[in-house]
């Protein structure tokens, strides 16, 4: 990604330097070398900001929609915890024996296999 982002400011950069009219003719061609720089980082800005960001959306909206009865789990305040009830977008999840808590679906920062929620439930301090 770095390489991409050093290409394409070494060509913007590069085609500022360039004297006007040097086998181009009249307007047409100043026209197309004032946009030249803003297409360029539009595409920089795409491939770097908003592809990526479009990808992690779409692979989250798919792990909540495939949280499921006896997932293991970590909420975005940081609390693990076993999924033991799902009812559309309301989870009961079992955060220690005996305590449930009741949760929007979208409160889910991500799914962890059981071993690693127990070891850090048990395990820390």
């Amino acid at each position: 990604m770095r390489k991409l982002a050093f290409v394409a400011t070494s060509v913007l950069f590069v085609s500022s330097c360039m004297p006007p009219g040097a086998g181009q003719g009249g307007a047409g061609g100043s026209t197309f070398s004032a946009i030249l720089p803003f297409v360029a980082i539009f595409a920089l800005f795409y491939f770097l900001i908003i592809r990526p960001q479009q990808r992690q959306s779409r692979e989250r909206k798919q792990m909540l929609a495939e949280v499921k009865r006896g997932d293991s789990i970590v909420t975005t305040g940081g609390i693990y915890g076993r999924v033991i009830n799902v009812d559309g977008n309301d989870l009961t999840v079992e955060i220690a024996k005996g305590i449930n808590i009741k949760m929007a679906r979208s409160g889910i920062s991500e799914k962890v296999d059981s071993a690693a929620a127990d070891g850090k439930s048990k395990g820390g301090g």
